[in-house]
């Protein structure tokens, strides 16, 4: 059956506000051409037509130099299924001051988790969101050999679906937990909305970080909806908070491509100048621990 293209995004400008020094968005996918790397035959839709592999590294490197970023984070997008080789090749072309977030499958075993390393990825990725290839007992299962290679998990969840659930685990795991895109929740974007209180209580405990990122597919531009959302996250942990674009925006599943300039003017309505040099420099190099 014939899978639908992504849409290409759009051409990056410039925020309102200019990003500190060594600003990082620590939350983009890295794709290629049809026939670059082998695309996963359980994918939702392609990557978009036209861009070669080379090609889709300028586009990303323009993103950067326009936003103003100088580091990233590279996410395994599930289009690639379990073969990181698209993403272990961007990381690797884009330099030291980037890294890789991969998959790895349930039952993962010491060499893999060490080749994981080796390739410069900081976390392995699971996604309640969109599926995949690692459950949650496998994410436990494997904590103690990604703690000893300075390894994290990150995670994709709604926190009204999970977050009371999860709270228990996270405690113990000998790893701390990234969430993205500010948990998704589903049921709105109410600052006490069902599992935000749990998720600020862990958030408060130091034990996970938030990813400020992908607003635009819970909520329509300029993203008013989740102001008092993220500004209570922030609040509630600024040493604790990452911000990411989500470039370029895949699987869209009904949500407006956005304008990156926009996302990050939207977190600037909420983020005094301490909070944006905590998301944007200090609390990234503290977690992914940047070579430069």
């Amino acid at each position: 059956m014939d899978k639908p293209d992504a849409q290409m995004p759009p051409r990056p400008t410039a925020p309102k506000i200019p990003l500190p020094k060594g600003a990082c968005d620590a939350h983009v996918h890295l794709v290629a051409g049809r026939d670059d790397f082998p695309l996963w035959e359980g994918r939702v839709e392609n990557p978009a037509p036209g861009p070669n592999f080379n090609q889709w590294l300028s586009l990303y490197q323009q993103h950067l130099d326009t936003m103003g970023f100088e580091r990233g984070v590279i996410v395994h997008s599930i289009l690639y299924g379990t073969d990181n080789s698209v993403t272990v090749e961007a990381v690797r072309r884009m330099g030291n001051n980037f890294k890789g977030v991969g998959l790895l499958p349930d039952g993962a075993t010491e060499t893999q988790i060490g080749q994981f390393a080796e390739w410069n990825m900081c976390a392995v990725r699971l996604n309640y969101v969109h599926g995949g290839v690692l459950t949650w007992d496998g994410a436990k299962a494997m904590a103690p050999a990604l703690a000893e290679r300075g390894l994290h998990i990150q995670m994709l969840c709604h926190a009204d679906q999970h977050m009371d659930a999860l709270a228990a685990d996270i405690k113990s795991l000998p790893v701390p937990v990234v969430f993205d895109h500010i948990t998704w929740p589903t049921q709105g974007l109410a600052a006490d909305g069902k599992g935000i209180d749990t998720l600020c209580a862990l958030l408060d405990s130091g034990k996970i970080w938030i990813k400020l990122s992908a607003l635009y597919r819970m909520c329509d531009a300029p993203f008013d909806a989740a102001a008092k959302l993220v500004e209570r996250l922030i609040k509630t942990n600024p040493d604790r908070c990452l911000w990411g674009s989500d470039w370029p925006h895949l699987m869209l599943n009904g949500a407006d491509m956005p304008n990156g300039a926009n996302l990050l003017d939207a977190l600037d309505n909420v983020a005094s100048t301490q909070d944006r040099q905590k998301i944007f420099v200090d609390n990234p190099n503290a977690l992914f621990k940047f070579a430069d």
